[in-house]
């Protein structure tokens, strides 16, 4: 909004989102009380808290009949270990023609990526054994973006217009599938010839 709304504004943007007011009080990291005391237009907030909670009510009506991540994703997600050794890495990225590849620890959270182009630049300036005997967690980079599975396609698209290769989800603390640019552009057209949305691996 490029201006701030008023409470009867708020209130009808939170009944349109589906939202409680106990809901955006959690979301937004408030008191339930404060939210009904905004809506009644009996208190006037710091800016700051207006804001937050008007990102809280924009997003969630930004997701309203969306389609969540998990339709669109590719699954199951291939992964390795941080201590398995580069090798390993670049020949599962060569056998998969994958350019990227999440790097979790035995409890399988992730920590990290080993990315197509980074594995190049080290083959390139160093000797190649020792480069691949070197153990995944020594050069791998900074992890992927990782959405819950219930967020919507729009937050993906994002990410991946932002530069990353792809976006992970997850379902609790488990990594359940990865999205790239060719999963969002497959799903739009097979959506357009009516064929069902999930996109295989």
């Amino acid at each position: 909004m490029s201006r701030l709304p008023t409470p009867e504004e708020l209130r009808k943007m939170r009944i349109k989102a589906g939202l409680t007011q106990k809901e955006v009080a959690r979301r937004a990291k408030v008191s339930q009380s404060l939210i009904a005391r905004i809506e009644r237009g009996s208190i006037d907030p710091r800016l700051s808290t207006l804001r937050k909670i008007v990102k809280v009510l924009e997003e969630a009506l930004e997701k309203e009949g969306e389609v969540m991540v998990s339709t669109v994703m590719t699954t199951p997600v291939i992964t390795v270990f941080e201590d398995d050794d580069v090798r390993t890495a670049a020949k599962i990225m060569w056998e998969k023609g994958i350019s990227q590849i999440p790097v979790v620890d035995r409890r399988g959270r992730v920590i990290g990526t080993v990315y197509e182009d980074s594995l190049m630049k080290l083959l390139l300036f160093e000797r190649r054994d020792k480069i691949l005997e070197l153990k995944i967690s020594e050069i791998m980079d900074e992890p992927l973006p990782i959405l819950n599975e219930d967020e919507g396609i729009t937050k993906a698209m994002r990410l991946l217009m932002e530069g990353f290769p792809a976006v992970l989800v997850r379902r609790g603390s488990r990594v359940v599938g990865i999205i790239t640019k060719s999963d969002i552009i497959a799903f739009h057209i097979l959506r357009g010839r009516g064929v069902s949305s999930q996109v295989s691996p």
